[in-house]
């Protein structure tokens, strides 16, 4: 029975029992992570108040706009390219590279960018911290993308989990001690760096020496694959950080806090997607160069479960959203109630379009979803 468990859980053997594997590890760790994540969010926003956790989100918004271009599709690329053919784990010191090239343009677009968008001293040092703190998350995923290119999601569901452990000691002892946005970034800064150092020793002794190459060759192959993944994603940040960096600019802090609230705990409803979405990936990669029938059957399976899965949350989210919003908060907060009804509709569409996402990414046809 333990041989049975551990082949289930931690080998590769069949594509479903591989799925199940993949599914099972990181719904266990985005499961803690996101958890863990709602309980910092209320517990920040019931402390700080609506003011300064809009100044937070405010100044985490603006630097997640520019956060993007660290990664530039470089990670699901680096999946698909790794997972087609093991032979290509030669160019992953070259990635590395490139990825530390993209994070160091994107880090001196964040600090000139913070000197026009606010003048509040306390908000611009604020940027300033999670400026550092959001390329070091940015970093993660690129490693993460070796894993799951080896499809060991359990490497990465540890990772995750360690983290969001760390996390929250870190950011309680700040909220309960010294509570002040300022604080608050140092703390989420210090988690990830460390983290981050752990996870890379880990990588460097376990799984794949690490190592930098400065080939432009490859730079060149990886940047002309992921260009269209990555100018979507800029596009998507903008979509996605836009009106909390427009309040913050017009001065409307405190309604930033409001909407902040709304979005992300709606945000709490897509982890499901996300899960399943990243099991497939590697999934499919494979099939679509091995068997089209195949492919066809597992993406129809997908799309299926989102349909199944979403409809509940939608309908359970715009019904339940004065009770949810009222029990994670307090009354200062109601004003994101109708918010939250109204981003619950987006979570629906969302969960529909990540198979039709995915797919384009795995039959190379990603140009298409930078115009889409």
């Amino acid at each position: 029975m333990i041989k049975d468990i551990k082949n289930l859980l931690f080998e590769n053997i069949r594509i479903r029992q591989t799925i199940f594997k993949n599914t099972f590890w990181l719904a266990i760790a985005e499961g803690i992570h996101r958890l863990l994540s709602i309980v910092l969010v209320v517990y920040i926003a019931r402390i700080l108040g609506a003011t300064e956790f809009g100044k937070f989100t405010f100044a985490l918004s603006f630097v997640s706009m520019f956060a993007v271009l660290s990664n530039f599709g470089l990670s699901d690329i680096t999946t698909r390219e790794l997972s087609r053919d093991k032979k290509s784990e030669k160019e992953y010191s070259s990635i590395l590279s490139l990825k530390i090239l993209l994070s160091i343009g994107a880090l001196i677009l964040m600090l000139i960018g913070s000197f026009f968008i606010n003048s509040d001293l306390v908000i611009r040092k604020i940027i300033w911290i999670l400026a550092f703190f959001v390329l070091i998350s940015n970093f993660f995923v690129v490693i993460y993308a070796f894993f799951r290119a080896r499809q060991k999601m359990e490497y990465e569901a540890l990772a995750k989990i360690s983290q969001a452990l760390i996390m929250v000691g870190v950011i309680f002892f700040v909220l309960f001690k010294f509570p002040s946005v300022e604080n608050l970034s140092y703390g989420y800064l210090f988690v990830n760096l460390v983290v981050l150092i752990l996870i890379l020793l880990f990588f460097h002794f376990r799984i794949y020496r690490l190592s930098l190459s400065w080939n432009k060759a490859i730079w060149k192959k990886f940047l002309k694959f992921s260009w269209p993944l990555g100018s979507t994603a800029i596009f998507s940040a903008i979509f996605i950080n836009i009106d909390s960096v427009m309040m913050g600019y017009l001065g409307q802090i405190t309604q930033t806090g409001w909407y902040n609230v709304a979005r992300r705990t709606a945000s709490f409803t897509i982890i499901p997607a996300a899960l399943i979405f990243t099991s497939f990936f590697p999934i499919l990669s494979k099939l679509f160069k091995e068997s089209k029938e195949m492919l066809r059957q597992v993406w129809n399976f997908y799309m299926g479960l989102m349909v199944i899965l979403a409809t509940p949350l939608v309908i359970g989210g715009i019904v339940l959203a004065p009770k949810i919003i009222n029990f994670f908060y307090n009354p200062s907060f109601n004003p994101s109630i109708f918010a939250f009804q109204i981003l619950m509709i987006m979570v629906g569409i969302a969960f529909l379009y990540q198979p039709l996402y995915l797919i384009l990414i795995v039959s190379n046809q990603q140009k298409k979803i930078f115009w889409i």
